[in-house]
């Protein structure tokens, strides 16, 4: 039996202080066994808690050494693939799911979100944004903010151009994962730690925060704020908004039903059961 809550091996941006600006996992897992926890508190010389080490190449490939001789292929494919990289690789091992301390641990929870390992409000996100940087989101990747007018500086001089895409806090959840049998028509209006059922499909207007989402089969082109979970089956029409935890609904969280329509430009301040249809126009609060 796994005492651990979570695990995974990332790779991710630092600044030039050697603080994480943002981390990827691509094989996230909750209730990981013992034996990769093992094997990963052996090589980062841990032994227990919220644990976030940065690993070198040597560590990588004892890691992934130690993982196959225990037949967990899968991990030890990804420490294996991390070697040799230009960006720092970690080791993040969650014993609890207790409120995230670092910005490891912060990503790693909002990967596990959208994976669809853990679905929304199944997680501690407490002091989340207070974890997170505010970072440039650019075609180069994750840039602090602080460093952005040098690397701007330094993309003309070497004839590129550095586009900014935004400057955010969480980054666009397809830069990290893609959950199966999805259509998403504007990605950067889905962010890092949305959670999208199979067979949603998100128009170009719609949009979904983090630990908010869809449990499948919508048609979403509305607004589905921070905390809001839609049930399967239920469409946003355009324009229509959902009140979340953090634009007015304070620890009230909102939930849209099954088989529910909310029209088009309407929006609504409460849960809303089964087999709901909320007229176009109309606010409900």
């Amino acid at each position: 039996m796994a005492n651990h809550f979570s695990f995974g091996i990332g790779i991710g941006t630092q600044n030039q202080a050697g603080d994480w600006l943002e981390v990827f996992y691509p094989k996230p897992l909750v209730q990981p066994s013992q034996a990769i926890i093992n094997a990963a508190q052996a090589v980062t010389q841990t032994s227990g808690g919220q644990q976030s080490v940065a690993i070198d190449d040597q560590q990588l490939q004892s890691l992934a050494s130690a993982l196959r001789e225990q037949n967990e292929t899968e991990q030890a494919a990804i420490a294996e693939q991390c070697i040799n990289s230009s960006r720092k690789a970690v080791v993040t091992l969650l014993e609890m799911d207790d409120k995230p301390s670092s910005v490891p641990e912060a990503y790693l929870k909002l990967h596990l979100l959208s994976h669809r390992l853990v679905k929304p409000h199944g997680l501690v996100l407490d002091g989340i944004f207070a974890v997170l940087p505010n970072v440039a989101w650019t075609n180069e990747g994750a840039i602090d903010l602080s460093e952005l007018p040098s690397r701007q500086l330094e993309a003309r001089t070497a004839g590129r151009w550095l586009n900014v895409k935004c400057v955010d806090k969480f980054p666009v959840m397809t830069d990290y994962v893609v959950p199966a049998g999805v259509r998403i028509a504007h990605t950067a209006r889905v962010r890092l730690g949305a959670y999208i059922g199979e067979g949603t499909t998100i128009m170009h207007e719609g949009f979904v925060n983090f630990n908010a989402g869809t449990a499948g089969t919508s048609m979403i082109e509305g607004r589905i704020s921070a905390g809001v979970f839609v049930g399967k089956g239920s469409d946003l029409g355009g324009g229509c908004s959902t009140m979340g935890t953090l634009s007015g609904g304070g620890n009230v969280v909102i939930s849209v039903g099954e088989a529910c329509l909310i029209g088009a430009n309407a929006g609504i301040g409460i849960a809303l059961g089964d087999r709901c249809t909320v007229e176009a126009g109309l606010y409900m609060e």
